[in-house]
């Protein structure tokens, strides 16, 4: 078995949030990875043609300020509209804040929604990762993210590769259960990607003949093939290990330094995770989550910002330009979002407190029409003045893209429909 921990990080609410996951790689009992890899071939369609497409989806935790990030008003009071001002992007009429430069560079590359609503007022991932609160369908599980609705309903990905894979913790299987969860390669686990000093190719191979050996019987009598299924699974579950590519993916000192440079690790640790995101999708993962930064600027919000706001930047702009240089851009949705966003006047402590009532959602790639601004608030910030968007609709949209159903259902522990969304009218704007 291997333990993987992700990323701890403590909340205004007091809260550590911390993911756990134990899997055992090849061993005999528990989640195995050959059971994960056969309940993803096991996974039922839901609805349309599954597409070629995958996601790297960034969640802000903590809860982004909306109008220092991309919905500035320099208009407003002072008290409301801060310390930074806007700057023009490539696109006409676009603007976001002076500390995204690299971003403004590319503007026809996104796109931002400005009127999202439905957001609830919680410190929680669920949000960014399924469109529903964490209360939703707690007492069974909770709702599914993106990942888990991918592995569950498309199946394996290509390649010796899991399907969804979290750097950070962030990403559920909710009501799906721990066989759709995510693989979270980071600290101890990323050591199970390899075999150890003393188990070479073929001695692993020996063990997998013997555990043949011991079928042998159960084979004579198995009149549905279940046991040569079993076989591929087990196959597939040792590709993933000696194959390396899963740990290739993850090592950066296998990347062009030239590269490295780019995405601006040397100076923020952090933004590796987007360089290896990349190097996942490469390999055949599905879907990536990542967390990234914080964001509960309650006290001080313009120098947190200050700090934050320049290596999202130049790790959003180098990831942008890298999937665009190797021709995956198009078939990669690239998804950014917070919890909620900050209330539009500033607190004596140069802070913004939380605030549900108006926030954005950060996309690109995918086959979407970028290059604009959807919606927009009134001229406070305070809430969408044309255009709302449901935080949902968000989700049909990627939905649509991934060939994914929204008007099906999943069956829930307790052998009931659910739907992935209740709010299931895409975007226009983006198709």
């Amino acid at each position: 078995m291997f333990t993987i921990f992700g990323r701890s990080q403590q909340f205004c609410d007091g809260v550590s949030r911390r993911g756990f996951l134990k899997i055992g790689a090849l061993g005999v009992g528990g989640l195995t990875l050959a059971n994960l890899l056969r309940a993803e071939a096991l996974a039922g369609s839901v609805g349309e043609r599954p597409s070629r497409k995958s996601i790297i989806n960034i969640y802000l935790p903590g809860g982004p300020s909306h109008q220092d990030m991309f919905d500035l008003k320099p208009q407003a009071p002072l008290e409301f509209r801060g310390e930074f001002h806007p700057i023009a992007t490539t696109v006409p009429g676009m603007e976001i804040c002076q500390h995204f430069p690299r971003l403004a560079e590319r503007g026809e590359k996104f796109a931002v929604v400005r009127s999202i609503t439905g957001v609830r007022d919680e410190h929680s991932q669920n949000q960014s990762d399924s469109g529903w609160s964490e209360s939703s369908l707690r007492t069974i599980g909770g709702r599914p993210g993106i990942g888990a609705v991918l592995s569950k309903v498309h199946g394996p990905s290509n390649g010796n590769a899991p399907t969804f894979v979290s750097l950070t913790g962030f990403g559920e299987p909710g009501f799906l259960g721990s066989i759709h969860g995510p693989y979270r390669p980071d600290g101890p686990g990323r050591e199970n990607l390899r075999l150890q000093r003393s188990i070479t190719v073929d001695r692993l191979n020996d063990r997998k003949k013997l555990l043949e050996g011991l079928d042998a019987l159960r084979r004579d009598v198995d009149a549905k093939g279940m046991m040569d299924a079993m076989d591929s699974f087990n196959q597939r579950a040792v590709d993933v290990i000696t194959s390396a590519e899963l740990a290739n993916a993850l090592d950066l000192s296998k990347e062009d330094p030239r590269q490295v440079e780019a995405y601006g690790t040397k100076k923020y640790d952090e933004n590796r995770r987007f360089l290896m995101a990349r190097r996942l999708l490469e390999v055949g993962v599905r879907f990536v989550g990542l967390s990234w930064g914080g964001w509960d600027t309650h006290g001080d919000n313009f120098n947190q910002l200050r700090r934050q706001l320049p290596p999202l930047d130049a790790a959003l702009a180098a990831l942008i330009d890298d999937l665009d240089s190797r021709g995956m851009l198009e078939d990669t949705i690239l998804m950014m979002s917070g919890e909620f966003g900050r209330t539009p006047r500033v607190n004596s402590g140069m802070g913004r407190d939380h605030w549900p009532r108006a926030t954005f959602f950060f996309l690109a790639g995918g086959g979407l029409k970028t290059g604009q601004v959807i919606g927009s608030t009134n001229r406070l910030a305070e809430e969408p003045k044309d255009r709302p968007v449901h935080l949902q609709q968000v989700f049909a949209t990627v939905y649509r893209q991934l060939g994914v159903d929204v008007g099906a259902t999943l069956i829930d522990p307790n052998g009931r429909p659910q739907y992935l969304l209740d709010h299931r009218e895409p975007i226009g704007e983006l198709l």
